[in-house]
């Protein structure tokens, strides 16, 4: 009898250790959430804000040199950093780009990138907005590109230059109103940056009062006194139709201008959206801008 209990016993304890087993497996694992962490956070005293800053380095940085290296700040830092970082590292691996820090800067929320990024007031846009997003009259406030430009040339350019071992050759690159950014920097440019990354541009904006400001500017000036300067603007075929028209335009016109110091490439992407266009564009953006020249043997 004892020894019956005891094989009994032994069998129940199986089945529950295999039921236990199979609820084990069969349970489905929560993803960890993974933010990547700034390297700093700077607060701009113009603004009233705090900024991100998420910074990648060449393979062969080191404190203890001498050698400086051009910056590239890169609009919508948080979101766009683990792309632009990721690609950058694949391209170095094959020694395909020059050797330059990577700076990648973020606000807050959407809100605050909108006020930085848009290059003149649209009232009716920012009650658009508001109503579409049921949010606050007044919350939405647009045209700050002129205070953000100031802010990056007067405190995150200077803070990045004290801390880390940067030359005056400065890149920008923005998607969306990140290139309505960009581009409204080029047009009123004093030479403070020499490298633009122009993505999707959100050239449409307030009926297109920086495309028609740039389109006479290119029209009119024979010569621009800047320094030699490189550009890539880019767009997908499958957006919006007011982002494709004003980019051709805006790169037409300037590409007929001919001027001698400006190296100027441009494209429109086939088979990419608004939403895609920036990955797709990335290692492009990179090699045009900073792209080692290949020597043949």
């Amino acid at each position: 009898m004892n020894e019956n209990l005891k094989n009994i016993s032994i069998i129940i304890t199986t089945m529950l250790l295999l039921f236990v087993s199979t609820m084990a497996l069969g349970q489905k694992l929560e993803p960890k959430e993974r933010r990547t962490e700034p390297d700093h956070i700077i607060t701009s005293k113009i603004l009233g804000r705090d900024y991100r800053l998420y910074i990648s380095f060449p393979k062969n940085y080191s404190a203890k040199d001498t050698v400086s290296y051009p910056v590239l700040y890169v609009l919508d830092g948080e979101l766009v950093f683990p792309i632009i970082n990721g690609t950058r590292a694949i391209l170095d691996s094959q020694k395909e780009l020059e050797d330059l820090i990577i700076v990648s800067i973020s606000a807050a929320d959407f809100i605050l990138r909108y006020n930085d990024y848009t290059t003149s007031v649209s009232a009716s846009t920012d009650e658009k907005k508001e109503k579409d997003l049921n949010v606050p009259k007044g919350l939405f406030k647009s045209g700050g590109a002129d205070k953000f430009l100031v802010s990056m040339k007067t405190e995150i350019v200077p803070f990045v230059d004290k801390n880390y071992k940067t030359n005056s050759d400065r890149g920008l690159f923005g998607h969306s109103f990140g290139g309505l950014f960009t581009a409204y920097c080029l047009v009123n440019s004093d030479g403070y940056f020499t490298r633009f990354g122009i993505s999707s541009p959100a050239l449409w904006w307030d009926n297109e009062k920086l495309l028609n400001q740039a389109v006479t500017q290119f029209k009119e000036n024979k010569t621009w006194d800047i320094p030699q300067t490189k550009i890539f603007i880019s767009v997908g075929d499958k957006e919006h139709s007011g982002f494709v028209t004003t980019m051709v335009k805006y790169s037409s016109y300037l590409e007929q201008s001919d001027y001698d110091n400006i190296d100027l490439k441009w494209q429109i992407f086939e088979g990419e959206s608004h939403s895609s266009m920036y990955s797709a564009n990335v290692s492009k953006t990179l090699s045009i801008l900073y792209g080692k020249k290949v020597v043949n043997d």
